[in-house]
């Protein structure tokens, strides 16, 4: 499995997003810093999930069109290159369209590390690459987001940006080295929305932007909720749910590598369920349930994108990474925007407790997909 390109693509799958991870947190900052305020935070975030949802929608076609190669290095770099240029802007609007840009360039990464990893591991393998190339993609997570934070505190944005960008170029050079795979797209052109109207991809895109949704929740209000320092807080939660969703997806490719892979969702959703109701409980329930809901996010993450994948021919491998990528990005906003009115109207516990309702909810999805195939 770990041959040279699967070994290059890893790592430019850990590189690039190191650059976006260590970036998520100070960007918002630094808009809100140049004059935005609170609202302006919130659209820093907000213009980048749009432009990268908008460009994920499109990849199915423009693989098809221009291939994997250039489309692959073109992401690489609008992902990169506008980061040094943020030093320079010092109000809302070019700071925004600067973000819009970083955007395109990562709908159009996360749509090609998947795809790329099925076209480069052995087929016995691809579960487990699928897993290998999660964890060099969520490993930065459990620290990046403190680090920018710290290094804005310590050395100023300038650095930040110059280490942010820096990364995500390590990245495109490592990209650079991966020739075994194909320039030209595949033969089949097949539209994100006419995808969507098949059913077996649909009911998997439900499930888990199901998922997704709660998890934008946790990210977005977890810290507003527990907030302070120390591992009986947000800091120690969202530490505990990204090396919990790290090691089990890992592990989920390894188990549907050898079984079938659809046995781990509702597993995985019973765990998420129980971990956000958990939350609203004492300080050992915080930590508790983010074990539970980390354990649960990393494994349906995998599974889910096993299933896509396996539902389409290779020539459509563009399309089932475009899918997954649309409902991880799209139910992350979303469920960050409808929950945090339910938290205007009530509370943050209530919120959770929703989160967990839906979760539940979702398992009729299960059976219902067992059926109909």
């Amino acid at each position: 499995m770990l041959s040279y390109p699967v070994i290059l693509l890893t790592l430019a799958a850990l590189a690039s997003f190191f650059g976006f991870q260590l970036l998520l947190p100070v960007v918002p900052l630094y808009a809100e810093q140049s004059g935005g305020g609170n609202t302006g935070a919130g659209l820093a975030t907000a213009a980048f999930m749009f432009s990268t949802v908008l460009t994920q929608i499109q990849m199915p076609r423009a693989i098809h069109r221009f291939g994997y190669r250039p489309i692959f290095a073109a992401g690489l770099l609008l992902l990169g290159i506008p980061i040094f240029a943020y030093p320079f802007v010092h109000t809302l609007a070019p700071l925004l369209a600067v973000t819009l840009v970083r955007g395109v360039g990562f709908g159009i990464v996360t749509v090609l590390f998947s795809v790329l990893i099925v076209e480069l591991a052995p087929a016995e393998r691809r579960g487990e690459a699928m897993g290998l190339l999660g964890v060099a993609i969520t490993l930065p997570t459990i620290f990046c987001n403190s680090l920018g934070l710290w290094l804005v505190e310590h050395s100023g944005y300038g650095v930040t940006f110059l280490l942010g960008g820096a990364a995500t170029l390590v990245g495109f050079v490592f990209a650079l080295g991966i020739r075994s795979v194909s320039a030209a797209g595949p033969g089949e052109k097949t539209g994100f929305f006419a995808g969507l109207r098949r059913g077996p991809l649909l009911r998997t895109f439900l499930l888990f932007s199901a998922t997704t949704m709660t998890a934008g929740v946790i990210v977005t209000f977890l810290p507003i909720a527990r907030p302070g320092p120390g591992i009986f807080s947000a800091t120690g939660a969202l530490l505990i749910i990204g090396a919990a969703s790290t090691a089990t997806r890992w592990w989920a490719g390894r188990f549907g590598d050898r079984r079938d892979v659809r046995k781990l969702i509702l597993p995985s959703l019973a765990a998420g369920t129980l971990g956000m109701a958990a939350l609203s409980w004492s300080t050992a329930g915080l930590l508790i349930g983010s074990l539970l809901f980390g354990a649960g996010l990393g494994a349906i993450e995998n599974a889910t994108l096993i299933l896509m994948m396996s539902r389409v021919p290779k020539a459509e491998y563009g399309l089932a990474s475009a899918l997954w990528n649309a409902a991880f990005d799209s139910g992350t906003g979303f469920g960050a925007l409808v929950f945090g009115l339910v938290i205007e109207g009530s509370n943050f516990d209530t919120a959770f407790y929703l989160c967990a309702l839906l979760l539940a909810a979702s398992a009729i999805l299960v059976p219902l997909d067992r059926r109909r195939e």
